[in-house]
């Protein structure tokens, strides 16, 4: 690393909370050194109040851009310049682009997210989907399932902050894709229940299951889940998180965590920044070693 550093390497930075535990310095690091390009990429705490001073800082000391985690992908969008059309549709932001102080925002979330299920061979277009949350990531892997031709999608939010982003998605999607979206009340537990074991996969883009909530998880009851349904979980710190425990004790065979998610919406972040494509097969290979857990 202090090889390549120099008085012209770039910074890109990662700014959300809590952060300390991502996995993305190593992707992006390791990428920039295996393809010999002058950037640094360095995590930062950053929350809602300071998170206006952080976004200048980017202007401020040139900085090539930076990843937006929660709780700042839609609060990020009033202090950027301009918005990519995906990311103007989700209504957030989870990659920034600054081209000599003009700041341009992107989501990559919900592209992550469809290529890792890809990479798996998991093919969920033309399926059902229950999935649970509704902001930044829940957005982006909403939409973009819908645009990849889910056929039907049942989404279930608790009455916060989130819940008005939860009812503009789900008319986005009706108005704009071939899929079926509805809304749901993520306290109605009967429902939640009947939503998911029809469906073909179930995905939960909540922080359930992220530190400081890693002992728990939406659906403790393994009865919830069939073999044959895909369960996939956005968290990846913990690698195997409470919800990933109860559905391998129903024997589900398709269990994921949000590492697949984290590197494939890291290429695309990184293609925006560098125009070069990252490693990925490499990158794989460094963030799924299993001595590196």
């Amino acid at each position: 690393m202090t090889e390549r550093i120099d008085g012209h390497t770039l910074l890109i930075g990662l700014m959300a909370y809590p952060i300390r535990h991502s996995m993305s310095p190593t992707m992006h690091n390791n990428a920039f050194a295996k393809l010999g390009l002058n950037y640094a990429y360095l995590a930062f705490e950053v929350i809602n109040d300071t998170l206006p001073s952080a976004i200048e800082s980017i202007r401020t000391l040139d900085m090539r851009g930076s990843n937006i985690s929660m709780p700042n992908k839609q609060k990020v969008i009033p202090l950027l310049d301009k918005l990519d059309p995906a990311a103007e549709m989700v209504g957030a932001v989870n990659t920034i682009v600054n081209d000599d102080g003009v700041l341009t925002g992107y989501t990559t979330d919900g592209i992550g997210f469809m290529k890792s299920l890809d990479d798996e061979g998991i093919n969920i277009r033309g399926h059902k989907m229950t999935l649970a949350g509704a902001g930044g990531a829940g957005t982006a892997i909403a939409v973009q399932a819908a645009l990849d031709s889910v056929s039907e999608m049942s989404i279930f939010n608790i009455h916060d902050a989130s819940w008005k982003q939860a009812e503009k998605n789900v008319a986005l999607i009706n108005e704009k894709t071939d899929c079926k979206a509805t809304l749901h009340d993520l306290e109605d537990r009967d429902d939640f229940k009947k939503e998911i074991q029809s469906s073909f996969i179930y995905a939960d883009s909540t922080g359930v299951g992220m530190k400081p909530l890693e002992n728990e998880t939406l659906v403790d009851d393994p009865t919830w889940f069939r073999k044959d349904l895909v369960v996939f979980d956005t968290v990846y710190a913990p690698r195997e998180t409470k919800l990933m425990k109860v559905a391998k004790s129903a024997g589900v065979e398709h269990v994921f965590n949000g590492l697949g998610m984290m590197l494939e919406q890291g290429a695309a972040a990184f293609k925006l920044w560098t125009g070069e494509d990252m490693p990925v097969d490499y990158i794989r290979q460094i963030l799924f070693d299993d001595d590196k857990k």
